[in-house]
């Protein structure tokens, strides 16, 4: 089977002013083309002094200049997407409809940079009144509250309900697309809604991120969406992926640490977290785990998980003895980025796209189908009359009580395949507990119980209305601590029964789970393409 790379690079053209912070303008454009998948160019219409504080000085370089760049890129490169930012003066603007009226690109996103979000003016009257009629020759503009008001020669909207209205009439005069923005509006939720000339809506919501680092926002939203339009997206397709990504990129863009007033985004968060999940890096090295252990000190001693008290994460669900609480010690760090994931945050504050949902339940609901083999594989194995009834239960659950739960949100969507991630887990899971000792089993099984627990207990309560609320309960039910309980009690029983090779044995194999459950539950965040809308409604239906 092919890859799954894009059927074409994208060559977009960025023309707007410049930030030598990095954070805005042509620098942020180029970063976002690239994040999307483009292959960025830019065209520069001022050069600005500025930094995360602010902006010092403008010097925009005469009009036959400007002219000069666009021809010399024109001249030798097919343009698949142009996007528009900074154009300072109507003489620059005039420039652009110029060049564009013999070098018509398949997309254009404007991003009319008229209005800071404060309401002061960018552009003088007559470059105004240039910049909206401009945005009638665009494929999609992509205004902030407060632009979207001049453009139409409206108020100022004070709520989402008035800003499409506005959109609404422009682009049915028009025949030109608008993205409204409700970032700058006071609400929890954020929804990036695609208006077209038609009338027809396409909301894309997300949750508001608390964060200073959303410089450049506007410039990046418009780069990617112009980069995944170019690419053959549709706008419901190439506005999903646009938002959820800058939704990313904001959420982590405190972490930079770059300036010391609004910082920039993230633009390259999600390609470093694909990067390092493509890795082929072993996760434990040949000698990372000693061949013989004679005592649960000796796992701290060789794993480094001694941690200083206040360092470490307690788990929920107690350890049954000292071999247990070796192994939470030894995994701890996995625990920890696991809890601190991007899959559990924007399940916690409802920003998770439902085409992400869906993927991960629909791999849950196929995980457990080979997880209940793994269970009565070990039920078969033991030789205690205890042990059988506790692991037949467990994998009579998996397929009675657990599938039930999705399958009632999946319906028909739960025949999507299985994905590498999952089957390299449960291939493990399989051939741990029908190929090697009991005790290393046991282990092995282990983290999807204890590290499901641990999530639960540490997730916050969600109001009735979240639309995963019912779904976050589930990771909290009381049935399921129980049950982690009893696998604690099975496997400290085990390691403190088995030869010492053997507990080597069994630390890998609870090490390599605890790895596989970290890998399972990012790869929701993985997907190359949301699913079709009509899609998002029926998975979205059983959580509500």
């Amino acid at each position: 089977m092919a890859p799954s790379y894009p059927a074409r690079i994208p060559r977009v053209l960025s023309i707007a002013g410049t930030d030598p912070s990095g954070g805005a303008g042509t620098a942020a454009d180029l970063k976002s083309i690239t994040a999307a998948g483009g292959y960025g160019m830019s065209v520069v219409t001022a050069l600005v002094a500025q930094n995360t504080c602010g902006v010092r000085e403008i010097h925009v370089p005469p009009a036959p200049f400007l002219d000069r760049q666009l021809r010399a890129v024109s001249d030798d490169v097919v343009i698949d997407a142009v996007k528009t930012g900074m154009l300072g003066t109507a003489a620059l603007i005039a420039t652009v409809s110029e060049w564009l009226d013999e070098h018509p690109p398949q997309i254009l996103v404007v991003d009319p940079v008229m209005v800071a979000t404060s309401g002061d003016s960018l552009l003088a009257p007559d470059a105004e009144q240039a910049m909206i009629t401009f945005c009638s020759r665009a494929t999609v503009v992509t205004p902030n509250i407060e632009e979207l008001a001049r453009l139409t020669g409206s108020e100022r909207a004070r709520d989402e309900r008035a800003a499409l209205e506005q959109a609404r009439g422009w682009a049915a005069r028009t025949g030109v697309a608008v993205v409204v923005k409700t970032g700058h509006l006071d609400s929890a939720t954020v929804t990036n809604t695609w208006v077209g000339p038609d009338g027809i809506c396409l909301p894309v919501p997300s949750t508001r991120v608390s964060s200073t680092s959303t410089h450049g926002t506007g410039c990046s939203l418009a780069s990617a969406l112009a980069t995944r339009l170019g690419s053959g997206e549709s706008p419901q397709e190439a506005l999903a992926w646009s938002t959820q990504w800058l939704h990313e990129a904001i959420s982590h863009g405190e972490a930079l640490r770059v300036g010391s007033g609004h910082g920039p985004v993230d633009h390259s968060h999600r390609a470093r977290r694909l990067q390092a999940a493509g890795e082929s890096t072993p996760w434990l090295g040949p000698g990372a785990v000693p061949p013989i252990l004679d005592s649960p000190d000796q796992i701290l001693s060789a794993l480094g998980a001694a941690l200083p008290a206040a360092a470490r994460i307690e788990p929920a669900v107690a350890p049954a003895g000292p071999w247990t609480q070796a192994l939470w010690a030894a995994g701890e760090p996995i625990a920890r980025n696991i809890a601190e994931s991007d899959l559990v945050r924007q399940l916690v504050d409802g920003s998770l796209p439902p085409n992400a949902f869906a993927f991960y339940l629909a791999q849950d609901s196929l995980y457990l189908r080979r997880y209940s083999r793994a269970l009565a594989a070990l039920s078969a194995a033991s030789t205690d009359v205890v042990a059988q009834v506790f692991w037949a239960r467990g994998a009579s659950s998996c397929l009675t009580v657990e599938s039930a739960l999705h399958r009632g949100r999946l319906g028909e969507q739960e025949e999507i395949g299985v994905s590498p991630v999952t089957s390299a887990y449960t291939d493990f899971l399989l051939a741990t507990t029908l190929g090697e000792e009991r005790a290393v089993g046991t282990a092995a099984v282990l983290p999807c119980y204890w590290l499901y627990a641990q999530t639960g207990a540490t997730l916050p309560s969600v109001p009735s209305d979240h639309p995963y609320a019912d779904w976050l309960d589930t990771y909290r039910d009381p049935g399921f601590v129980i049950a982690t309980q009893g696998a604690l009690e099975q496997v400290e029983r085990e390691l403190a029964t088995a030869s010492p090779a053997v507990r080597s044995a069994a630390v890998r194999a609870y090490l390599l789970a605890s790895r596989h459950e970290l890998e399972f539950f990012d790869q929701a965040l993985r997907l190359a393409a949301p699913v079709p809308a009509d899609q998002h409604e029926t998975i979205l239906e059983g959580a509500l």
